[in-house]
């Protein structure tokens, strides 16, 4: 399990050019951020090592890839059977998501599909496992708040660590709702 770190001012806003800007490079997200190239490189590195950035794939919206029929599915599964219910969801490709839970359920998961036809086909995989007891599934309308971080990561920030006065070059920062 990574280390557990204390983000700063600068981290929050390097994360949030990164967010903001994907493509851009070291000498750009310095330009952004307002530090020397060596700070942001030695920054993102330090990230990367704690385990703070998991990588720097594309973030793909399943519904313009044509699964734009997603549902919340919350599994009861036997006693003892979280390994074996893990193996079984990672060999579902509609699954995008799975997490151990507390409350009624025991898993709760994140599916897509293509149709409400073939979402009906990933929910009968998802009871075929032998250890899943139950299911109940809710089908999402539509995405009020997309998957975030910024603002958990603001909140938590240490101020005014890292450097001081940083601040984005006008125009160039990231837009404050990332």
């Amino acid at each position: 399990m990574p280390e557990k770190r204390t983000l700063d001012a600068l981290d929050v806003a390097l994360l949030a050019a990164l967010r903001e800007h994907p493509r851009a490079g070291a000498l750009e997200l310095s330009r952004i951020t307002g530090v020397a190239r060596a700070t942001v490189s030695a920054r993102l590195q330090r990230l990367e090592d704690g385990g703070v950035i998991t990588g720097y794939g594309p973030d793909v919206d399943v519904s313009a890839a044509g699964f734009g029929v997603q549902a919340f599915v919350t599994l009861e599964i036997a006693q003892c059977a979280i390994e074996d219910v893990q193996r079984d969801l990672e060999a579902i490709p509609g699954l995008l998501e799975a997490h151990a839970t507390t409350g009624s359920g025991d898993v709760l998961c994140r599916v897509a599909a293509s149709s409400h036809e073939a979402l009906q086909q990933v929910l009968v995989d998802l009871d075929r496992s032998s250890t899943v007891v139950r299911s109940t599934s809710i089908v999402a309308l539509s995405e009020l708040v997309p998957w975030r971080t910024r603002p958990l990561l603001e909140s938590a920030a240490v101020p005014d660590a890292g450097r001081s006065g940083m601040q984005p070059r006008a125009g160039r920062g990231p837009a404050a709702g990332s």
